[in-house]
């Protein structure tokens, strides 16, 4: 007489199982440990609805919330059954795109550990243990972070420890399908009040292979090591996933995967084949296949290798109009639109450079084409392919250029670009067709744009960016700055602010210099300010506004005041001292 596992309890953090009773073939060592992630009922959470809700896919019920459960829908149920046994349940149909859309989260979470995820299904991803376990610990530590991790993205409280006394071992119904999802809730002790849980969680288990560690992760285990053969012995033979093959065994009186794992190898290869073979390695507890990690990004790159290597920079710019054309070609087949493309250049010696452009979906092919001309004119102007071995500032370096490579960056899905009323262009696409225009007669940096930038003088507040170019201030506008020059208004802000400040004297009645110390003590009044060698008398003045800049850190590091100082004729001025040095920094009317 055959014995079937019990139902079980499901944890929400992994435990270790007690030793099992019966004793079969441990693993053999070599397979490697994984560890698995499971979010019971997905399709349900990427799904919107109020509780109780059910996904349906091909006329039956895929996933259902606790509610549901709780009256006793279940996965595989027919719609009618279902809605006779919950009159208010919501159906849903079910929205592949939204699972993965919902999972890449969860999957982002996990891949801060390793960026060996295989994503099974969403709501399903798998890493192997050996190296992140090393490195966080242990597989007890490294699931305690994973599940933190994941629970931090489901935006989840964190997950409360195991019921005591649970039982770790799944039973029957909710392990006939390692692809399937069985029913996640604990069965309630009678008189016993169940809340319905409908915000989405995480299990976690690790065993020996991927196909015991997803049993694993549906029980919220962590199996030894070497024991993952007993963990799986209670499970029927329909866990293996092969029907015709379950039902043989059973005729033959081999009911759990335990008494299947007791057979000879050999015996099995003879009698089952290659089949057999196959699900009795997953019953004693081996690997049949590696994970398979995910790939980031399509490689949509375009690129192009001169052999013999090219010495000018003129060809690569021809090049770059076909590459771009290839590009942009690759993208519309795979729906895709980039937020950046970088244009990478390397020489035969060895030398690389590498420059991210911004795109957004705008670019044509030729104004990519000349984005690539400017930064290789660029290149040359900064001598980044030149040394001290005589190169000319035309040539790639001393060998020349091997490759010029195209490659986006930031990918996401091309939405289209909605277009003004009976098909004209909208204002903003013949602004960019306009500026490529003028970029192209001026030059990338023809055409600038200005943005906020933090500081607190004024030259410091504003910077001219080249159209077209991302900016990012490497420190925010809104931040505190003491010292900084007053509020922008009509009356305060200066009229014309010099691109370098301009050196200049400023003097006392006596003609000596006018000094400022370490505590901001003028040495005496100003009285003339000394511009070009012209000399004006200063009418009234106001400062100093000391500020000690980036005192931390050394090469950054500045000292210096600013004086606000108004001259013959009712011309105010914006002086600055540093160093023992008076400079002109700006003007007002």
């Amino acid at each position: 007489m055959s014995t079937t596992p019990t139902t079980p309890t499901t944890p929400t953090t992994p435990t270790t199982p007690t030793t099992p009773t019966t004793s079969t073939t441990p693993g053999d060592g070599r397979t490697p440990r994984v560890l698995v992630l499971w979010c019971p009922d997905w399709p349900v959470v990427a799904v919107t609805g109020d509780d109780p809700v059910a996904v349906t896919e091909g006329g039956r019920i895929l996933a259902c919330s606790a509610g549901a459960r709780a009256a006793g829908v279940r996965q595989g149920q027919r719609l009618k059954l279902a809605q006779r046994l919950c009159p208010e349940l919501e159906l849903r149909d079910r929205d592949p795109e939204a699972e993965a859309r919902r999972f890449e989260p969860v999957v982002a979470a996990v891949e801060a550990f390793t960026p060996r995820v295989e994503v099974i299904r969403p709501g399903l991803c798998a890493i192997p243990v050996k190296g992140p376990g090393r490195y966080f610990g242990g597989e007890e530590a490294l699931a305690a972070m994973v599940g933190a991790a994941v629970t931090e993205a489901l935006e989840r409280p964190p997950v409360p420890d195991a019921v005591p006394g649970a039982v770790t071992v799944p039973g029957t119904e909710t392990a006939n399908d390692p692809d399937s999802d069985p029913d996640p809730t604990p069965q309630p002790e009678a008189g016993a009040e169940t809340a319905p849980r409908t915000t989405p969680h995480a299990q976690i288990g690790v065993a020996d292979g991927l196909f015991a560690a997803v049993l694993a992760a549906r029980a919220g285990v962590l199996v030894p090591a070497g024991r993952t053969a007993e963990f799986l012995a209670p499970y029927p033979v329909g866990t293996l996933g092969d029907e015709a093959l379950a039902e043989l065994l059973g005729r033959l009186g081999l009911p759990t995967v335990g008494a299947f794992a007791a057979l000879p190898p050999e015996a099995v290869a003879d009698r089952f084949g290659p089949a057999g073979t196959v699900a009795h390695r997953l019953a004693r507890g081996l690997q049949p296949r590696p994970l398979v990690p995910r790939d980031e990004e399509p490689d949509l790159a375009v690129e192009q290798r001169f052999d013999p290597p090219e010495p000018l920079a003129e060809p690569l710019v021809f090049v770059a109009r076909t590459l771009a054309e290839q590009l942009h070609q690759r993208l519309a087949e795979a729906g895709l639109t980039c937020r950046r493309v970088a244009v990478e250049v390397a020489c035969a010696d060895g030398r690389t450079a590498s420059r991210l452009w911004r795109h957004e979906g705008r670019l044509s092919a030729t104004a990519l084409a000349e984005r690539v001309r400017w930064q290789l004119q660029a290149w040359q102007g900064m001598g980044t392919f030149t040394g001290d071995r005589g190169d000319r500032g035309d040539r790639g370096g001393q060998a020349g250029f091997t490759l010029l490579r195209l490659a986006p960056d930031g990918l996401s899905p091309d939405q289209g670009r909605q277009l003004a009323l009976w098909g004209q262009a909208v204002a903003d696409d013949r602004v960019e067709r306009a500026v490529a225009r003028v970029q192209a007669v001026l030059g990338h940096a023809g055409l600038r744009r200005i943005e906020p930038a933090g500081g607190r003088g004024p030259g410091e507040q504003q910077v001219r960016v080249p159209w077209g170019e991302p900016y990012e201030a490497a420190a925010p506008a809104e931040a505190p700055w003491p010292g900084r020059l007053a509020e922008r208004s009509a009356d305060l802000w200066p009229a014309v602010v010099l691109r370098e400040p301009a050196p200049v004297r400023v003097l006392d009645e006596e003609g000596r210099p006018v000094t400022v110390d370490g505590r901001a003590g003028v040495s005496a009044r100003p009285a003339l300010v000394v511009v070009r060698g012209r000399e004006e008398r200063v009418a009234g003045w106001t400062g100093p506004w000391p500020a000690v800049e980036y005192w931390w850190d050394q090469s950054l590091a500045r000292r210096r005041a600013r004086f606000q100082m108004v001259v013959d004729g009712g011309r105010a001025l914006l002086l600055t001292v540093e160093g023992g040095a008076w400079y002109l920094e700006a003007g007002y009317d």
